[in-house]
């Protein structure tokens, strides 16, 4: 064949074949032509011709020949038109090849899909005669790319098993899975097909470990994915999903770190350490359990979420089976948390749970931390009565002590109505003496006034108020000429005492505001409202008694009282409402509140006949609507020049407020004022007066008052103070290598040692389990410094059993910011907080760390 034929040459014998045409001689020119192709192979023209003449001339299979070949030149040049009629007259006079049937199918991709399918089917069926799979799978391929149906990925995936090819039929198997399960089918056989082909594909095992978990089972799921995970880069899925199988399977401690490494990337992820708590408790391990709320809780509380993780814990414990290590956890978090009714109510069911464990001891101390609380709880006599001949005779009359005051209290309260004054005379000692003892003496000074205004003279029969007098550095002056003392039972009581003294007009009064019967009942009713509110041991209590006292007393449609500092939100609301009104949203409480308490403090006693249309409850008319408000009665609750909060009578109805009535409620608006301030001291009392018997340390509880109280003295006196948290491992981890009762031994025995090594002025707490917390007064950063050293002396005899080595400790401190202008609430948060990180940071860093922490900036240890 020439490489370069002649054109001319070439011409002439075309025409020569077109004149044999004419001539009606067409095998001359059929034979002409066929001679141009072998010199002139190139010519699709000439092959044209040549096969329309073999066709006429009958001559079918070389007709078929010349087609073939000039479909394969038509479809090499991509000229599709040409190409798809050259293939259609071929198909009419043979059977295309399964090769022309292909490239046919690739020439219809684009525009044809539908037939390009069914030319690449006909052609699968040549090659399956044929037996040519390979070939067979390659169509197959081609097939499922233009219609990716379930059955068509089937069928690839089948051939590509059959022909060994394991990754491919993998793929094709996990694409049949994938459109089962999303049309709602069963895709289980298809992962397993898919895993069976290719089990060393990461997305293959994820798949079909995912479905095993779905179904169950756990076990097989763990057999999938452990390889993976544990030859190193393993997926965030894949990760996910063998802590799932591993919790579902019960092997809590070995999904732990899982877990809380997927949570410290993405502390979204807390709802799984949560279930993992829970799991463990379920499980029986609630040492584990505990220790991981622990560890939990400090991650929490180092993002500022502290508040929603003690919620989170409460509905975890109430949900799960009773732990005695996790109620302690939570008793201990509504401690730190100052939810007082919460602490009380989990030291019950602590009281409870180990009632039925026959640990009369415990069950003991929880009695007894919870009567630090609410002495006053029903429950508590019966509870007392079960414990006694259970546990030392010692330690029940210790416990059996703090109900003996809330039962003569009662008793006299039924015999004898006029001891309300003196109940309140000793309160008012109380607050006095304990604000002289740390140095606040501007404030002992307020009380003891208040109390020669209420009690004159009572110092001259009474030896430890004059003595209290002495102690505060004041004498008692009294005006005009000295009465004869009276008998003890005749002092006045406080409710028309203190009535007295908020209104001096009620003592004269003036004719036109003279009460009348009713009026006096009124007064009469201070007394037993004010007997009320002094039972109460904490703030919620009496704002609670107040509103539905108040309330009920003079039929008001809501009461409410409320705490606030002004500018801030409320701090504790409580309300009160007549039978047949519907609660209302909290929202338009507090915007009531607010309002009208910046109301009271602007003008004192507010009183607003039409509140709909009043002026100044512009801004909260729609809470005022909510509330379905007519008319209303506010006073502020103020301690001396502190504004603290607000007392609200409302009515659905107009109502005019009569001179007297208003004088009442004032007065006991006053009584409100020193209730609340009697639980907080009262609290305080408790807490300073319990320490832990066995080793002689504080209780947690009282760590922030105490906290506050020596800031307050190092205010006054100029001096320094810092917190020193002394940390000897987890408690989890200690309890588990040594046992509880050993752990509990060396903590008393260090305890022991603190309390008997310390100086007067220092304060050693029970912080946690396995933590002690000093408040070290009149101490500086650097003296903090020594007297950590000197700690790990005095403790390099106490060891744990089986060791050789004293315990070890890592030390965080942090030494208050000290301002004259700062709120000493803020600046011991801040310590405390800071504190708190310095021991984190030093258990980072291992036994015997020692952190420092200093503020960041010297405004941010405090609010001004």
């Amino acid at each position: 064949m020439p490489e370069n034929p002649n054109r001319v040459e070439i011409a002439r014998q075309v025409e020569k074949a077109e004149k044999l045409l004419q001539r009606g001689k067409t095998s001359d020119a059929l034979a002409e032509y066929l001679q141009i192709l072998a010199d002139d192979p190139q010519n699709d023209n000439v092959r044209q011709m040549a096969a329309d003449l073999s066709l006429s001339l009958n001559k079918g299979a070389q007709a078929v020949r010349l087609l073939g070949e000039l479909f394969e030149r038509q479809v090499a040049v991509m000229d599709a038109t040409r190409a798809s009629l050259t293939y259609k007259k071929l198909a009419r006079y043979a059977t295309p090849t399964w090769e022309q049937k292909v490239r046919f199918g690739q020439l219809l991709e684009q525009s044809n899909k539908k037939l390009a399918v069914g030319t690449y089917e006909n052609a699968l069926e040549d090659l399956q005669r044929q037996g040519r799979k390979e070939e067979a799978l390659l169509v197959l391929r081609r097939v499922v790319e233009l219609e990716p149906s379930q059955q068509n990925h089937l069928r690839a995936g089948e051939l590509s098993a059959e022909l060994g090819e394991h990754v491919t039929a993998a793929q094709e198997f996990l694409q049949v899975a994938e459109l089962t399960e999303s049309s709602g089918g069963n895709a289980a056989q298809w992962f397993e097909r898919a895993y069976a082909e290719n089990p060393s594909d990461s997305k293959t095992a994820i798949a079909y470990g995912r479905t095993l978990l779905a179904q169950g089972e756990a076990g097989a799921a763990i057999f999938i994915f452990e390889p993976l995970v544990h030859g190193g880069d393993a997926s965030l899925d894949l990760r996910d999903l063998y802590a799932q199988a591993l919790l579902v399977a019960g092997r809590c401690l070995d999904c732990e770190p899982l877990i809380w490494q997927m949570f410290e990337q993405n502390p979204a992820r807390i709802h799984q350490v949560v279930n993992l708590i829970g799991k463990m408790i379920d499980s029986e391990l609630d040492v584990e359990a505990a220790g991981l709320a622990q560890k939990l809780e400090v991650f929490q509380r180092r993002r500022g979420e502290r508040r929603s993780f003690v919620t989170t814990m409460q509905e975890l414990v109430a949900s799960h089976r009773p732990s005695t290590e996790m109620l302690e956890f939570l008793a201990e978090l509504f401690n730190a948390s100052n939810r007082e009714t919460d602490y009380a109510q989990a030291l019950l069911k602590l009281f409870d749970l180990y009632g039925t464990k026959h640990d009369f001891q415990k069950a003991g101390e929880c009695l007894d931390r919870a009567a630090e609380v609410d002495p006053y709880d029903p429950g508590h006599q019966k509870r007392l009565e079960y414990l006694r001949g259970k546990i030392d005779d010692r330690r029940f009359n210790v416990i059996a002590s703090r109900f003996a005051p809330v039962r003569k209290t009662e008793q006299s309260a039924k015999v004898e109505e006029p001891t309300l004054g003196a109940a309140a005379l000793q309160d008012l000692m109380l607050q006095a003496e304990i604000l002289v003892q740390y140095g606040m003496r501007s404030k002992a000074i307020e009380r003891l006034q208040r109390i020669q205004e209420l009690f004159p003279h009572e110092q001259e029969r009474n030896p430890e108020l004059q003595r209290l007098y002495i102690a505060a550095g004041i004498e008692p002056q009294y005006a005009g000429p000295l009465p004869t003392p009276a008998p003890r039972a005749a002092v006045p009581p406080v409710a028309p005492a203190d009535v007295a003294r908020a209104v001096p007009a009620v003592s004269q009064p003036d004719p036109a505001e003279a009460p009348d019967s009713s009026d006096v009942n009124s007064l009469a009713k201070v007394a037993e409202i004010a007997r009320k509110l002094y039972r109460q041991g904490n703030a919620e209590g009496v704002l609670k008694t107040a509103a539905s006292e108040l309330g009920v007393h003079w039929r008001a449609a809501r009461c409410i009282a409320s705490l606030r500092k002004p500018g801030l939100p409320p701090s504790c609301v409580q309300e009160y409402h007549r039978e047949g009104l519907l609660p209302v949203s909290s929202i338009a409480l507090v915007s009531v509140v607010e309002a009208l308490q910046d109301l009271a403090v602007a003008r004192g006693v507010v009183m607003i006949d039409d509140a709909g249309n009043a002026p100044e409850l512009l801004s909260v008319r729609g809470a005022v609507e909510e509330l379905q408000i007519e008319s209303f009665l506010a006073l502020p609750l103020a301690e001396g020049n502190d504004q603290i909060g607000v007392l609200i009578l409302t009515q659905n109805s107009t109502r005019t407020w009569q001179p007297a009535e208003v004088v009442v409620i004032r007065a006991l608006s006053e009584q409100v004022v020193i209730a609340l301030n009697n639980a907080g001291l009262r609290r305080l009392v408790k807490n300073l007066s319990v320490t832990d018997e066995k080793s002689g340390l504080l209780k947690r509880a009282s760590y922030l008052d105490l906290l506050q109280a020596e800031t307050r003295r190092g205010l006054q006196q100029g001096t320094a103070v810092t917190i020193l948290l002394l940390h000897f491992g987890r408690r989890s981890a200690l309890v588990k290598e040594y046992g509880e009762a050993a752990v509990e031994a060396v903590m008393e025995q260090i305890g022991q040692l603190f309390s008997a090594n310390i100086r007067t002025n220092d304060l050693a707490f029970r912080y946690e389990a396995a933590t002690v917390a000093l408040v070290l007064g009149d101490t500086g950063e650097k003296e903090a410094f020594s007297a950590v050293e000197k700690l790990r002396r005095l403790l390099a005899e106490v060891r744990f059993p089986g060791e050789t080595q004293g315990v070890e400790f890592s030390a965080g401190l942090a030494q208050a910011v000290m301002r004259q202008h700062y709120d000493p609430a803020d600046i011991v948060t801040e310590v405390a907080n800071r504190a708190d990180e310095a021991m984190e940071q030093a258990v980072a860093q291992g036994p015997a760390g020692v952190v420092s922490l200093a503020p960041q900036f010297a405004t941010a240890a405090a609010v001004a």
